[in-house]
């Protein structure tokens, strides 16, 4: 299921600088940003410039970028579940993972990652689609921020929080193997209860 998304750009002026959101971006207008070098939670800063680039080019994806004069500072990507990954099993069109969300450490505490997602789930989009994210604790930043696990997992929360996703209950081993991992989940306005009960089903591994 591929529903319209409009293009929406917006500026936020913080601290004397001028940072612009905007998405979601094509794989063409990726190729003109730079990429900021403390972008490297999930790989290298050009691998993941290269990555997205990649994603880009998926019908279903979402990619939202942060930038200061085409710099890329913050980003967030929303696509179909990994054919690997367990959330595939189903083949559901109506699923869709928020993969990654990423903010450069120089720019935190500046509203970015909820001013992304806020323009992400602007418009009917997201409410034709179960929305995902695994929260996995080796993934975030502890040392950068001096946060301890569970700080850094409630402040997750909260941006998550921010445009609907909650918690739900999985037994998904990966997930299952730290209690500070979680799954948070919204599900659009628009979902048939026959695609509730299939991620139901993906959550409890019946699939």
């Amino acid at each position: 299921m591929i529903q319209h998304k409009e293009y929406t750009r917006k500026e936020m002026h913080k601290k004397e600088v001028t940072y612009t959101i905007e998405g979601p971006v094509n794989t063409n207008q990726l190729k003109k940003f730079t990429i900021h070098q403390e972008l490297k939670s999930f790989r290298f800063p050009e691998k993941q410039l290269e990555a997205m680039q990649h994603i880009a080019t998926l019908p279903e994806a979402q990619i939202y970028v942060s930038h200061i004069n085409q710099h890329i500072i913050g980003y967030v990507i929303f696509l179909h579940p990994d054919p690997k990954e367990h959330w595939s099993k189903a083949g559901m069109k109506d699923l869709l993972e928020l993969g990654a969300i990423e903010v450069a450490s120089p720019y935190r505490g500046n509203n970015i990652a909820n001013e992304m997602l806020k323009i992400s789930f602007s418009g009917p989009f997201f409410e034709y689609y179960i929305i995902f994210t695994t929260l996995y604790y080796w993934h975030w930043d502890l040392k950068g921020t001096e946060l301890s696990i569970w700080k850094y997992r409630n402040m997750m929360e909260k941006v998550m929080n921010s445009v609907g996703l909650t918690f739900m209950n999985t037994n998904e081993p990966e997930i299952r193997s730290h209690p500070a991992n979680g799954l948070m989940v919204r599900i659009g306005k628009h979902i048939p209860i026959s695609s509730i009960k299939q991620f139901d089903n993906l959550r409890y591994m019946k699939v």
